[in-house]
C-alpha cells in the first residue's frame, strides 16, 4: 500500500532531524535544507512521471535542479525517510532505486555505464550511507546498510553490512550492524576503516625504511673495518 505524501514528508522531516545535530526545528528544516526541497519536488514529480506526463515531470526535475543543485531524474524510485545532507552536485539516474532509511552527502553520483535502453543505474537497500564525492556507477545492488566511503568509486555489487572506499572500490571490513540511526558521517568514521591498500603501502615504506637502515649500518662498519686495516697497514710500514 502506498504511503500517504503527507505522511511521506513528515516523515522525510524527521529523517533530518534523526541524522543531523545542526537541524534545531522544523520550520528551519523545511527552510534551509536543499536535500529536503529536492526531495519534496522528486515526490511530485515521480507521481507526474508515473501518470504519464514525462514532460511536466522532467520540467519539475529541472526547476528543482536550478534551486538547489541537486539532480533527481523523475523516474528514480526512492523509498522513505531519505536524507540528503548539504546535496550540492547529487546526480540520481533514471532507473536507480533508493530504499528506506538511506543518506546521501554532497557531490554523490548514482550513474550508468551503459546508454542502452533499461536498468543503468544503482539500486541502494535500505540504510545505505554513500559519503561525499562517491559514485555508484552500474546497474547492480548496494546491499542493506552497506557503507561506501568518501571518493569511492563502486563499479560492482556491495554485499550487506560491508563498507567499501577506494578507487576502485573494495571492501574493508564488515562493521557491527547497529540501528540505521547511529551511523558514521560520510560512509565511515576518521581513523577507524583499516583500508588494506593503504597498509599495505604502509608497510611497504617500513620495510624501505628499515632496509636503508639496514645498508647504513652496513656501511658504518665497511668504513670502521676499512679504517682499522689502513691502520694496521701504516703501523706495519713504520716497523
Amino acid at each position: 500500500m502506498r504511503t500517504p505524501l503527507f505522511k511521506r514528508i513528515r516523515d522525510d522531516i524527521e529523517a533530518v532531524f534523526a541524522r543531523d545535530p545542526a537541524a534545531r526545528s522544523k520550520i528551519e528544516v523545511l527552510l534551509c535544507y536543499p536535500g529536503l526541497h529536492a526531495l519534496l519536488a522528486h515526490r511530485l514529480a515521480h507521481r507526474l512521471w508515473l501518470r504519464g506526463w514525462r514532460l511536466g515531470a522532467r520540467w519539475l526535475s529541472q526547476v528543482s535542479r536550478f534551486l538547489t543543485g541537486i539532480e533527481i531524474h523523475p523516474g528514480a524510485v526512492i523509498g522513505e525517510r531519505f536524507f540528503i545532507d548539504h546535496g550540492m552536485g547529487v546526480v540520481i539516474g533514471e532507473t536507480a532505486e533508493i530504499g528506506d532509511d538511506v543518506t546521501l552527502y554532497q557531490g554523490v553520483t548514482l550513474g550508468g555505464v551503459s546508454g542502452q535502453p533499461g536498468k543503468r543505474h544503482p539500486t541502494l537497500e535500505d540504510g545505505v550511507i554513500v559519503g561525499a564525492g562517491a559514485a555508484v556507477l552500474g546497474p547492480f545492488t548496494v546491499g542493506k546498510r552497506a557503507r561506501i566511503g568518501s571518493n569511492a568509486v563502486v563499479l560492482e555489487a556491495v554485499p550487506a553490512d560491508t563498507t567499501v572506499v577506494g578507487v576502485p572500490a573494495h571492501a574493508v571490513r564488515r562493521p557491527v550492524v547497529v540501528d540505521w540511526r547511529c551511523f558514521p558521517a560520510y560512509g565511515n568514521e576518521p581513523g577507524t576503516v583499516a583500508d588494506p591498500v593503504q597498509a599495505a603501502i604502509e608497510r611497504l615504506c617500513q620495510r624501505v625504511e628499515d632496509l636503508e637502515n639496514e645498508i647504513g649500518r652496513l656501511r658504518h662498519e665497511r668504513q670502521s673495518a676499512t679504517t682499522d686495516d689502513e691502520r694496521r697497514l701504516v703501523a706495519n710500514l713504520r716497523r
